[in-house]
């Protein structure tokens, strides 16, 4: 036996938010997140030393609680849901603290980094377990060509180009 086998985990999409925030005018803060999403996880222990994280989320799930801007971000001036349908993310490296892969919006992939805490594993009331994760990164919307801009009255940017990525996740081992 040569090659030890890696333990597949799926996200458990009911303790699971993909989240993003953004500066709107400079002043306040935009929470939005992705109503669909779907990530899975190979490690060879629960320690998750050597982990890949493979993730997706629906660009036509976004919600901000306000259905013009959801549809403004749909729209080609930001995500175009209709021709790039989604976001994905494929981790190349994993050492516990920080996450390193390919984030792809829209025809754009470039390397991020993520801020990791691994939460640790329990076993849940009908006996399947699970670990936990939060993760944060922040990207230049600008880079992935979400680069629609408007100027208020007095100058101020309405939307940030900075966007802060949150994911505080659940998987179950499978």
């Amino acid at each position: 036996m040569g090659t030890t086998e890696k333990a597949k985990w799926n996200i458990d999409s009911t303790h699971s938010e993909i989240n993003f925030k953004v500066k709107h005018m400079m002043i306040s803060t935009v929470t939005g997140g992705f109503g669909k999403f779907d990530a899975s996880v190979e490690a060879t222990d629960d320690s998750f030393k050597d982990a890949s994280f493979k993730f997706e989320a629906e660009i036509d799930s976004i919600n901000t609680n306000n259905k013009d801007r959801d549809a403004h971000l749909k729209s080609d001036d930001f995500f175009n849901a209709e021709q790039f349908p989604k976001l994905t993310f494929e981790s190349t490296s994993f050492d516990g603290d920080k996450m390193t892969g390919n984030l792809t919006i829209r025809d754009v992939t470039k390397e991020v980094t993520l801020d990791v805490d691994f939460n640790g594993v329990a076993v849940d009331p009908y006996g399947q377990t699970k670990a936990g994760f939060d993760m944060e990164t922040t990207i230049n919307r600008k880079d992935f060509n979400l680069t629609w801009s408007a100027v208020t009255e007095a100058g101020s940017i309405v939307v940030s180009d900075k966007v802060k990525l949150i994911a505080n996740v659940q998987f179950v081992k499978q």
